[in-house]
C-alpha cells in the first residue's frame, strides 16, 4: 500500500550562506545530495513534494517536485517560516542550516591587507524547534551529522532533536573519506536501520513514513 501518495511533504536540503562583507560568504560542504535522493524517491510514490534547495553543486532536476531555490541563511528563514504556516505530512529537515553568523556583518569588502582578521560570530536561530509548533500533526524527520558515528554518539547527538525539536525519527550520520554511514532512529529511541549508503537509509526511512502516514 502506498501511503504516500498525494501526502504533502517539505524538504530541505543544501547550506545556507551567511556575509562575511559583500563579497565573501560562510558556509559548510553540504551538496544537498540526501534531499535530492529523498525528492526523487517520493516522486515516484506520487507524493507532493515541495523542496527548498539552496546553493548546491548539482540542482535537483524536478518532475513533479516544486523548487524554491535560496542561498542566504536569511532567505532560507523567510522562505522556511512562509512555508511552515502551510500544513505539510512530512517535513524533512535535511538543509545544513548555519550554525553561526557575524555578529554584524561589513557592508563593503574587506581588505585583505590584514595581517589579522578576528570575526566575531553569534549563534543562529535553530529553526527546526519551530516546526511542531507550527506544524504539530506532521512527521518531522531531521538530521544529525556528525565526524564519527557509533550507535551511542548517535543516541548522544540526536538527544536534542527528539526531547526540544520533537522529531519522530532521525537520521544520524557521518561521512569521512568517502565512507558513509547512518542510523535511522525513531523517537522511541528504536534503531529502526543502520546503512552505509545515502539511498539505502532513506529508502528505509520512506517505508517508516509509508508505514506511519
Amino acid at each position: 500500500m502506498n501511503n504516500l501518495k498525494n501526502k504533502r511533504v517539505l524538504i530541505t536540503c543544501g547550506p545556507t550562506w551567511v556575509p562575511i562583507d559583500d563579497m565573501r560568504v560562510i558556509s559548510n560542504k553540504s551538496t544537498g545530495t540526501l534531499g535530492h535522493i529523498v525528492a526523487g524517491l517520493l516522486e515516484k510514490k506520487s507524493a507532493n513534494v515541495t523542496l527548498l534547495e539552496g546553493p548546491v553543486t548539482r540542482n535537483f532536476v524536478a518532475r513533479t517536485t516544486v523548487i524554491k531555490k535560496f542561498h542566504f541563511y536569511d532567505e532560507f528563514l523567510v522562505l522556511f517560516k512562509k512555508e511552515l504556516k502551510k500544513k505539510y505530512d512530512v517535513i524533512i529537515h535535511a538543509a545544513a542550516v548555519s550554525d553561526y553568523r557575524l555578529k554584524k556583518e561589513h557592508s563593503q569588502k574587506i581588505s585583505s591587507r590584514h595581517e589579522k582578521l578576528t570575526l566575531d560570530l553569534v549563534p543562529t536561530e535553530k529553526l527546526i524547534y519551530k516546526i511542531k509548533k507550527l506544524n504539530p500533526k506532521t512527521l518531522l524527520v531531521g538530521f544529525k551529522l556528525e565526524t564519527e558515528m557509533t550507535k551511542a554518539v548517535a543516541l548522544e547527538k540526536t538527544e536534542g532533536l527528539f526531547t526540544k525539536a520533537h522529531c519522530d525519527y532521525v537520521i544520524a550520520n557521518s561521512s569521512i573519506d568517502k565512507s558513509y554511514k547512518a542510523y535511522l532512529i525513531d523517537k522511541d529511541k528504536n534503531f529502526l536501520a543502520h546503512e552505509k549508503t545515502r539511498k539505502s537509509i532513506i529508502e528505509k526511512l520512506i517505508e517508516e513514513l509509508n508505514k506511519a502516514l
